[in-house]
């Protein structure tokens, strides 16, 4: 298994993949993100992050059943391993812990073009 770090990209995909279940694959999960983020994002770029997950163990795959919409082609779905699960917690803890402190202060009066 490669390491362990999740990239914002790669993170986002990996919550798209739970948000999908039990019906995660490439372009829907591209879909998703757009529909959710209102970003363009190449299904390159999709692929790639799925592949780094999948080398770092954080989600597995499998084949679906041909079917007649796609031409016989089969689908590859994707799905949050525990470790997957963990390494989300760990960053949804440590975002979270973050923002709790942030002083007040550190915040305020930003929606008016604040400055220094």
């Amino acid at each position: 298994m490669k390491g362990t770090q999740l990239g914002e990209f790669e993170e986002l995909v990996l919550l798209i993949i739970g948000v999908l279940y039990p019906n995660a694959y490439g372009l829907k999960i591209r879909i998703e993100i757009m529909e959710q983020t209102g970003r363009k994002v190449a299904i390159g770029a999709v692929h790639s992050a799925l592949s780094r997950l999948q080398d770092k163990g954080f989600v597995k795959s499998q084949l679906a059943e041909a079917t007649h919409e796609r031409g016989g082609r089969r689908k590859r779905l994707f799905q949050i391993t525990a470790t997957g699960k963990q390494a989300i917690e760990k960053n949804h803890e440590l975002r979270n812990s973050l923002w709790n402190k942030i002083p007040d202060m550190a915040l305020k009066g930003l929606n008016y073009g604040g400055s220094f």
